[in-house]
C-alpha cells in the first residue's frame, strides 16, 4: 500500500468549514472539493473517457462488486489494470463492494464476510475483507476502499452497534493486505443514524493511519436532512490533513451541504442516470426535456453552458425528439451536459472557498437553484447503488 502521506494532500484554504484542497496520485492531481463520475462496470454510461475528461473530471469511480466475477477480474488483469482497460489515464477509485452487497436479497453477513449469489450467474460467493482487497489490487485503482457493512437507516441501534464493531475488525484485516505501490487505502466511518456510534466509529477508524477517510452509510434512503445531520457531526472528527470522502452523494444541493460541512470528495450515479431518464441540471434547477413545452424550443439546455452538447448547438427540441425516438445520442448528449454541470458546480465551489465567500455563494446558489420547487424530484440522496 502507498504510504499514508504519499497522496500529499494539501489543505490550501478554508471558508467556514468548507475546504479547498489538492492531492496527487500516480495518475495525476485531483483538485478538491471534487465530484467523481461513476463508471460502475469500468465505463461511465453513454460517454467515452475523452468526453468525461472534457467535462473537467479528474477521477472516476468503478465498483468492486460488479467487477469481482473471476472472468471480469481476469479481463482487467490481461489489460494490465483498469486504467488501460478503460483508456482512462487519470485517477481511479474503487468501492469495496460493501454498499452493493447491502442491497442484495438473501445475503448472509458474519464475521468472516458476506455470502451472496452473483446476479450474473447465481454462483454462491463469499466476499471477505481480504478478497475485496485482493480484487481491488488486481483492478489497480489508485484509491481503494476498506470493506465495510452499510446498514439500513431504520436498523436497530443494537444491530448498528454490532455492525460498526464488525466493520472496524474488517478494517484491521484490510490494512494487513499488501496493495500495489501506487494504491492508497481509505477507511470508512459507519454508525447509521446514531451520532454517538458515528463518533465511536470515527475514533476507531482514524486511529488506523491511512491516506484518507470516508463517511459511508448515507444515501440509503434517509433523506437530505438526516444526511446533513450525519455529515455535519462526523466531518469534524476526521483528520484535517487527509482527504474526506462522502460516499454516494448526490444531488446538487446535497453536494453544497456536504462541502459546507467540510467534505472533499463525492460520487453518485445521479448525473448520468437522470440524463438517461431525460432530466438535466441547470443553475435554475432541473429540467425535464421530454416536457411538451420544449417541443419547438431551439435553445440548448443552457445558453451559458460550455459543454459539448450546449456549445454544439443541440436544441432542447432535438433532445426531446431523441428521447421519444429512443436514440442513444440523446442519452449521450444529456449525460455530457449533466457531467459538465456537476464539474462546473465543483469549480464554482472551489472558487468561492478561495475567495472566502462560500456562505454567500451557497445562499445565492440555493435561492436560484430551488426557486422552482415543483420541478424537484422526490427525496434527495435516494439509494442509487449502481448503474
Amino acid at each position: 500500500m502507498g504510504e499514508a502521506g504519499r497522496l500529499g494532500f494539501e489543505l490550501l484554504t478554508t471558508s467556514g468549514s468548507a475546504r479547498r484542497g489538492r492531492f496527487r496520485t500516480a495518475h495525476g492531481v485531483v483538485e478538491t472539493p471534487a465530484f467523481m463520475p461513476v463508471g460502475t462496470q469500468a465505463a461511465v454510461k453513454c460517454v467515452t473517457p475523452d468526453q468525461v475528461a472534457a467535462t473537467g473530471a479528474q477521477v472516476v469511480l468503478a465498483n468492486t462488486y460488479h467487477l469481482s466475477h473471476p472472468e471480469r477480474v481476469q479481463l482487467v488483469e490481461r489489460h494490465g489494470g483498469l486504467h488501460a482497460l478503460m483508456r482512462w489515464n487519470a485517477t481511479i477509485l474503487t468501492d469495496s463492494g460493501g454498499f452493493q452487497v447491502f442491497s442484495l436479497p438473501d445475503r448472509v453477513i458474519d464475521e468472516e464476510g458476506v455470502r451472496f449469489r452473483y446476479q450474473i450467474d447465481g454462483e454462491a460467493v463469499l466476499l471477505t475483507p481480504e478478497r475485496s482487497m485482493g480484487i481491488q489490487r488486481s483492478l489497480g485503482a489508485d484509491i481503494v476502499m476498506a470493506f465495510d457493512e452499510c446498514v439500513a437507516p431504520d436498523a436497530s441501534r443494537e444491530y448498528v452497534a454490532q455492525s460498526v464493531e464488525r466493520t472496524h475488525r474488517w478494517l484491521a484485516r484490510c490494512a494487513t493486505v499488501k496493495l500495489g505501490e501506487h494504491q492508497h487505502l481509505f477507511g470508512i466511518v459507519q454508525g447509521g443514524m446514531d451520532l454517538e456510534l458515528r463518533s465511536q466509529s470515527a475514533r476507531t477508524v482514524t486511529s488506523v493511519e491511512l491516506p484518507g477517510y470516508a463517511i459511508g452509510g448515507v444515501s440509503v434512503g434517509e433523506g437530505h436532512a438526516q444526511m446533513v445531520r450525519i455529515v455535519r457531526h462526523t466531518a469534524p472528527l476526521l483528520p484535517p490533513d487527509r482527504p474526506r470522502y462522502l460516499m454516494g452523494v448526490g444531488l446538487p444541493d446535497d453536494l453544497v451541504a456536504s462541502v459546507e460541512a467540510g467534505m472533499d470528495m463525492h460520487d453518485c450515479v445521479i448525473p448520468t442516470r437522470y440524463a438517461r431518464e431525460g432530466t438535466v441540471f441547470t443553475w435554475d434547477g432541473k429540467m425535464r426535456v421530454a416536457d411538451k413545452r420544449y417541443r419547438k424550443d431551439r435553445y440548448p439546455i443552457d445558453t451559458a453552458c460550455t459543454c459539448a452538447s450546449c456549445a454544439g448547438g443541440f436544441s432542447r427540441a432535438y433532445l426531446r425528439h431523441l428521447i421519444f425516438a429512443k436514440e442513444a445520442l440523446g442519452e449521450t448528449l444529456m449525460s455530457i451536459h449533466n457531467l459538465h454541470f456537476y464539474q462546473d458546480l465543483m469549480r464554482a465551489m472551489r472558487a468561492a472557498i478561495e475567495a472566502g465567500t462560500f456562505a454567500a455563494w451557497r445562499d445565492a446558489f440555493l435561492q436560484r437553484y430551488v426557486r422552482n420547487k415543483g420541478a424537484r424530484d422526490a427525496p434527495a440522496n435516494q439509494a442509487l447503488d449502481d448503474e
